[in-house]
């Protein structure tokens, strides 16, 4: 075998010293090994890139990418490793689904990233249209802060301008009168410049006069509230002209820019659908190439070597126990037996004391009270 087979063989989880002995399972077990690992790889350049639209950064994109990579493949190595054939397809299907459902996680994970990238320039101008959006609901909230204050300037400002336009109006209104007394258009109807015109001419005057008075009490409060409305609106750009705009170009905002464009379009959505079917195929492709082939030689060597080291195992552990008990039992009769012996010299000792006590007392003569007092020494 070339190393390049040898190292699919490894990617695969297959054992090389079985296959060494089964040449026709090793193309078989080459091309999953392939598989698994060009899944690692594309896993690899869809990590890269997600973390290279967060942190603009080619390190960081390339060490993220390679360890997201590696983690990837471990994870498919690992699922296609652990499907036996055991001639049980029921017992082989209940096994690999918690591991189908894996790698189709595993496959929405990787197609993601690579359809962001698939349709970057369609997503860009999405992401133009969005950051519009963004930057006006920004720039409303801002002037609330001023618009509030700005509105009941203007409000007020308007009042006095209709103060000083009424008073003119009411002006206009009288010189008009005395016109057409005057020309007698109006009035008495009499061309003349007679008492009646002269009074109603200093009726217009009078009016004259209150319009003046009225706009020079309020031209200043005018111009006090104009200078404030023009510092408002001065500050309001200012504060717009310093808002701080950030771009949209971030993992989720493309994401959520993807989202919409599939909305949209027919044909983003079903080629959306279709890159990620393709790679939910290629992900669970290892796995249904081991669920619908046949028992191999391989599969059956492996089955050999595994019931062959449960049987070590077993044997090995039955011996322990054995070994164990055995211990265990003499142990306890050799415990037993020292109990035996230590009562029996005891009760040798008891008997030799007693003798010899009863054998001093013989000629002695005792009182009760001594005698009750060795009974309790004895007892």
């Amino acid at each position: 075998m070339t190393r390049l087979t040898s190292f699919f063989h490894f990617c695969a989880g297959a054992d090389g010293s079985i296959l060494k002995r089964t040449p026709t399972d090793q193309n078989k077990y080459a091309g999953i090994g392939a598989t698994v690992f060009f899944t690692g790889v594309f896993a690899a350049v869809a990590g890269g890139y997600a973390l290279h639209t967060v942190f603009d950064s080619m390190v960081l994109s390339i060490v993220f990418g390679a360890l997201w990579g590696l983690m990837i493949f471990n994870l498919d190595r690992y699922i296609v490793m652990s499907i036996k054939k055991k001639d049980r397809i029921w017992k082989e299907l209940s096994m690999a689904l918690p591991r189908l459902v894996l790698a189709v996680l595993i496959a929405f994970v990787i197609a993601k990233p690579l359809e962001l990238k698939l349709f970057e320039s369609e997503i860009a101008s999405e992401l133009v249209l969005k950051e519009q959006v963004v930057y006006k609901e920004q720039e409303d909230v801002l002037k609330t802060r001023f618009t509030t204050d700005l509105d009941r300037l203007k409000t007020e400002l308007a009042a006095l301008y209709t103060e000083i336009d009424q008073q003119r109006i009411k002006r206009d209104e009288l010189n008009l009168i005395a016109i057409q007394e005057a020309d007698g258009t109006g009035g008495s109807g009499l061309r003349n410049l007679g008492p009646i015109y002269l009074a109603k001419k200093r009726d217009a005057d009078n009016a004259q006069e209150e319009l003046a008075a009225l706009t020079a009490t309020l031209n200043p409060s005018i111009d006090t509230k104009q200078e404030q409305i023009s510092t408002m609106e001065t500050n309001m750009a200012s504060a717009l002209s310093a808002m701080e705009k950030t771009k949209l170009n971030g993992f989720a905002a493309r994401l959520d820019a993807l989202g919409k464009l599939a909305s949209k379009s027919s044909t983003i959505y079903w080629a959306s659908i279709f890159i990620t079917l393709l790679f939910i195929a290629i992900e669970t492709a290892p796995l249904f190439v081991k669920l619908i082939s046949e028992r191999s030689p391989y599969d059956y060597r492996l089955d050999q070597h595994e019931t062959l080291a449960a049987q070590v195992h077993n044997a090995y552990v039955t011996k322990l126990v054995s070994a164990t008990e055995a211990e265990m039992r003499f142990i306890k009769e050799a415990d037993r037996y020292q109990s035996m012996q230590t009562v029996g010299a005891e009760k040798e000792l008891l008997k030799k004391v007693i003798e010899s006590e009863i054998d001093l007392l013989k000629d002695k003569v005792i009182t009760w009270q001594e005698y009750k007092a060795m009974g309790r020494k004895f007892s």
